[in-house]
């Protein structure tokens, strides 16, 4: 299923937003959209995502862990969102919805899969015809933290997963440890 051989950690808010602005990553997300987080853990963005779509869009949340699924949904009910539909299984096995999502999210999972391309194929699935997977993912750099850097994707190779199943892509910086790849399905250009 998923790579076992490190041991995942959870990140706290303030650490996250010394890396990284998830706000600037999510700008493109509007009232009324649908967003879809592939390996969300414990929702930190499900709910960003939540609160910026609004009450007339729509967040579907994935993790094989259901305990951070619980925690995602006590996040959720605590502040009253009732618009995140979550799921706990495998992201190579879910497909919420076809042609309905917005934005396709991966936070710092994609090495965990056991089947990156499945997972991605999943995901054009899923996109309207305007939509975009965005990939917030580790560099391929060593650091005291974070997973491996064996087990870790470079840009590269995202680009080459992301265009073998049918996306045009654009690559990024997202501060010191990480980048963003975003891919938008060929047939919309």
């Amino acid at each position: 299923m998923y790579n076992s051989d490190y041991q995942a950690f959870n990140l706290d808010e303030n650490t996250r937003r010394s890396w990284y602005s998830p706000e600037a990553l999510l700008i493109e997300l509007k009232e009324g959209m649908t967003f879809v987080d592939v390996g969300c853990g414990d929702g930190f963005f499900s709910l960003l995502a939540a609160k910026k779509v609004g009450p007339n869009g729509r967040v579907y949340a994935v993790d094989i862990d259901a305990a951070r699924i619980e925690i995602l949904q006590k996040k959720a009910n605590a502040v009253g969102l009732k618009n995140i539909v979550v799921a706990i299984g495998r992201a190579e096995d879910t497909v919420f919805c076809e042609e309905c999502a917005d934005i396709v999210f991966y936070s710092m999972v994609l090495h965990d899969f056991e089947d990156p391309v499945q997972v991605l194929r999943n995901a054009k699935l899923m996109l309207h015809q305007n939509g975009r997977v965005i990939n917030l993912d580790w560099k391929k750099t060593k650091t005291d933290f974070g997973p491996p850097i064996d087990i870790r994707f470079s840009e590269q190779q995202v680009i080459d997963m992301l265009q073998s199943v049918g996306f045009c892509t654009e690559a990024s910086e997202a501060g010191s440890y990480h980048y963003i790849i975003q891919g938008i399905p060929k047939h919309t250009l």
